[in-house]
C-alpha cells in the first residue's frame, strides 16, 4: 500500500466503514455504511482482537450486510505503530493510516474533543476518501516489518549517545554547585574525584561522592552498550552477505565526507524501503521544503516546513557542513562558497539548508543511478571501517 493509494467503491456493491480511535486501555470503533444516519459506535477493550471480530461480524449483520462485505478502516499514526494495520490486511480489510497533523480541524473557538467524537470525524473523512475525494488527508507509508525492524540500530544509538551526555553534564553540574570543574569526565575520573577540594580544602562531601559515582556507573554502563551496538553495526557492514540496504550504507561510505552514522541512517529510515518519485517529494519528506506566505500586499518566506522526518533533516545538514569541508572540489560545494561563502553566518546558514536539500538528491540519484556527484571524491568503504589509510574525519 502506498500513500497515494485510493480506495475504490461502486454503489452496486456493500461496503462497511470502520474508524479506530486507539486509547490505551478502550478502543472505541465507528461503523457505518457510507448512508446518511447515525454512526454505529463501540467501545472495546485496546488489543483485544477477537473482540474486534465480533463487533465487525456484529455490525455487518445490524446493517444487513452479508459476511462478505468489503471493509475499510482507518485509524490515527500513534503509539500502536503498524501492527494493528498489518493484522487488518492479513485480516481482508483494506486500511490506511492517517497523519494526525493532516486531518481538518474548525479554527473557530474552542471545539469539543472526545474519543466519541473523534471516532465519527475519522469515519467522515474515511468515507469521502474511500469516495474518491482527494486530499482529504494524508496517508502514512507503511514499512515492511523488516524495514521497521533495521531502524532500531541508529535510534537505539541516538538515544543512548543523548543519555550518555545527559550524565557526562550531571557529574559536571554537581561538581559545579561545589565550585569544581570538571573538564572532561573520563576513565580516571573516581581518581580524580579522589583529589578535589572545596574552596575551604576539604573533600567532597561523602554523599556527593557516592552520587557522583553511582552517575560514574551508569555512564560507563551506556558508553559500553554503545560501543557494543557501533561494533555490531560495523560487523553487518563488513559482512560479505548482506542484503539490498546495507550494500546502499556501502555505497555511501564510498563518498567522502560520509560516515557510518549517516549512511546507515540515510538508508535504514529514508532509502532502503521509501519509494521516491521525484526531488520535491523527496525534499517534503525530510522537511526540508520551503513555505511561501503571501496574503495580499504582504509576501515573505517563513523558512523550510519541518514537517518530515526529523532524525534524517538533522543528519542531512550536519553532512551538508561535512560535504562543504570535505568535499571543497564538488560542483555544491563550488555553488555555496560562490553564493553564500562571503555572507555573514546567518546567510551561510541558510545557505547550508539548500546545500542539504540538494546533497539530499544528489545521493538519491547516487544510490538509484550509481552516478557520482559532479567533482565529489570516492574512497574505498573498507578503508573507512578498518582504518587501515588516514581518511578525513566524517559523521
Amino acid at each position: 500500500m502506498t500513500a497515494t493509494h485510493t480506495l475504490q467503491t461502486t454503489n452496486s456493491r456493500a461496503v462497511l466503514y470502520l474508524a479506530f480511535e486507539l486509547g490505551w486501555t478502550e478502543w472505541k470503533l465507528g461503523f457505518s455504511t457510507g448512508i446518511a444516519g447515525a454512526p454505529r459506535l463501540r467501545t472495546i477493550r485496546a488489543r483485544d482482537l477477537g473482540a474486534l471480530g465480533e463487533e465487525i461480524a456484529r455490525a455487518k449483520k445490524r446493517f444487513g450486510l452479508p459476511e462478505d462485505t468489503v471493509v475499510y478502516s482507518c485509524y490515527e499514526a500513534g503509539r500502536d505503530g503498524f501492527w494493528l494495520h498489518r493484522y487488518l490486511t492479513a485480516s481482508g480489510i483494506d486500511n490506511v493510516i492517517v497523519d494526525s497533523a493532516s486531518i481538518e480541524v474548525k479554527r473557530r473557538g474552542r471545539r469539543l474533543k472526545t474519543d466519541r467524537l473523534d471516532a465519527g470525524k475519522l469515519l467522515t473523512m474515511l468515507i469521502r476518501h474511500c469516495q474518491g475525494e482527494q486530499k482529504v488527508w494524508s496517508v502514512v507509508h507503511v514499512p515492511s516489518a523488516a524495514d521497521e525492524d533495521r531502524r532500531h540500530v541508529h535510534r537505539d544509538l541516538e538515544e543512548m549517545k543523548a543519555e550518555r551526555t545527559q550524565h557526562s553534564n550531571r557529574i559536571k553540574g554537581l561538581l559545579a554547585s561545589c565550585g569544581l570543574a570538571v573538564l572532561e569526565v573520563g576513565e580516571d575520573f573516581p581518581e580524580v574525584l579522589q583529589g578535589l577540594r572545596l574552596w575551604d580544602g576539604q573533600v567532597v562531601p561523602a554523599d556527593l561522592q557516592q552520587r557522583l559515582r553511582r552517575e560514574f556507573a551508569r555512564l560507563q554502563f551506556v558508553d559500553r552498550q554503545i560501543r557494543d551496538l557501533e561494533n555490531e553495526r560495523a560487523r553487518r557492514i563488513r559482512t560479505p552477505e548482506s542484503d539490498r540496504a546495507i550494500n546502499q550504507v556501502r555505497q555511501l561510505l564510498e563518498l567522502k565526507g560520509i560516515g557510518p552514522n549517516s549512511a546507515w541512517l540515510f538508508v535504514m529510515e529514508f532509502f532502503a524501503w521509501r519509494q521516491i518519485a521525484n526531488r520535491r517529494q523527496l525534499g517534503a519528506l525530510a522537511g526540508l521544503t520551503p513555505t511561501p506566505y503571501q496574503s495580499g500586499d504582504s509576501e515573505r518566506e517563513q523558512g523550510i516546513s519541518k514537517a518530515g522526518n526529523r532524525r534524517l533533516r538533522t543528519m542531512a545538514i550536519e553532512i551538508a557542513w561535512c560535504w562543504v569541508r570535505y568535499q571543497p572540489q564538488s560542483a555544491l560545494s563550488q555553488w555555496y562558497q560562490h553564493r553564500f561563502g562571503h555572507g555573514n553566518s546567518r546567510l551561510r546558514r541558510l545557505g547550508i539548508v539548500a546545500v542539504a536539500r540538494k546533497l539530499l538528491v544528489q545521493l538519491w540519484q547516487y544510490l538509484k543511478t550509481g552516478a557520482v556527484p559532479e567533482g565529489a571524491e570516492t574512497v574505498p568503504w573498507r578503508v573507512k571501517m578498518t582504518g587501515r589509510r588516514r581518511v578525513p574525519a566524517c559523521v
